[in-house]
């Protein structure tokens, strides 16, 4: 898996709280400051199941985060569960000894911003300035704190791999207790959220409409090719059935 070798999340002395699940009108994200965009406000919106169709059909994510003064993006693996999104990281990273030993008292936790992206269309226009892309993406904003509770670290490492590959969890051997020691993983409460889609074709201005150049939208489409297995794999071992169904 891909482990953002330099985050810095910290541990806390206290249990996790689980978070209740949204229920009757609670069927969107409050807007707020972080989360209002400054241009193309009408692509915005926080409905909640938007938010999660978004995120629950991605499993790459973008953490950033600032360190020693200087901001940091980097790539990992993340699952969301219920209003929570669980993150993969690395326990050998420089950051995270040094948080994880910084004494007993509470730490508040590691200021975030976690990014997801689907690119869905190239969209080309007569003119060049109003090319775009077709898109949707979410955006949370929120405090991250590393998971200290086995099982909840375990429950969250398994549905971080069947995000990736549903199933697979299931059909390979768990983590070992080394295996576990050496990775983190952090939490991200779903609280400032907001998503962004774009749809549609080009906006050409109308004086460019006779011009000849093509316009118009190239979809984008995500898809897998056939596995190829190990090198070492005992042939009478059978491809997965969540496998061949991709």
């Amino acid at each position: 898996m891909p482990q953002p070798t330099e985050t810095t999340v910290t541990t806390e002395t206290t249990e996790t709280t689980d978070i209740a699940e949204p229920t009757g009108a609670d069927t969107a994200y409050r807007p707020t400051a972080r989360t209002v965009p400054t241009r193309s406000k009408e692509r915005a919106s926080y409905d909640r199941e938007l938010v999660h169709g978004i995120l629950d059909e991605a499993y790459l994510c973008h953490l950033g985060f600032v360190r020693d003064g200087a901001p940091v993006v980097l790539p990992t693996l993340y699952t969301r569960v219920g209003e929570r999104l669980y993150v993969h990281g690395s326990t050998g990273s420089r950051p995270l000894r040094m948080a994880s030993g910084t004494g007993t008292a509470p730490d508040p936790g590691l200021a975030v911003c976690l990014t997801v992206t689907h690119v869905d269309g190239l969209v080309l226009a007569r003119a060049a300035f109003h090319h775009s892309i077709n898109y949707r993406s979410v955006v949370v904003h929120g405090t991250a704190h590393q998971v200290t509770d086995p099982e909840e670290r375990r429950t969250a490492l398994d549905a971080i791999v069947d995000q990736a590959v549903p199933g697979r969890s299931a059909d390979s051997r768990p983590a070992n207790a080394r295996e576990l020691a050496a990775t983190a993983v952090i939490r991200l409460d779903l609280d400032e959220v907001s998503a962004k889609v774009r749809t549609g074709g080009p906006h050409d201005e109308p004086e460019d409409l006779s011009l000849p150049y093509w316009s118009g939208v190239v979809p984008v489409v995500r898809g897998y090719g056939a596995p190829v297995p190990a090198d070492d794999l005992d042939p009478s071992v059978a491809l997965p059935g969540y496998l061949s169904a991709r």
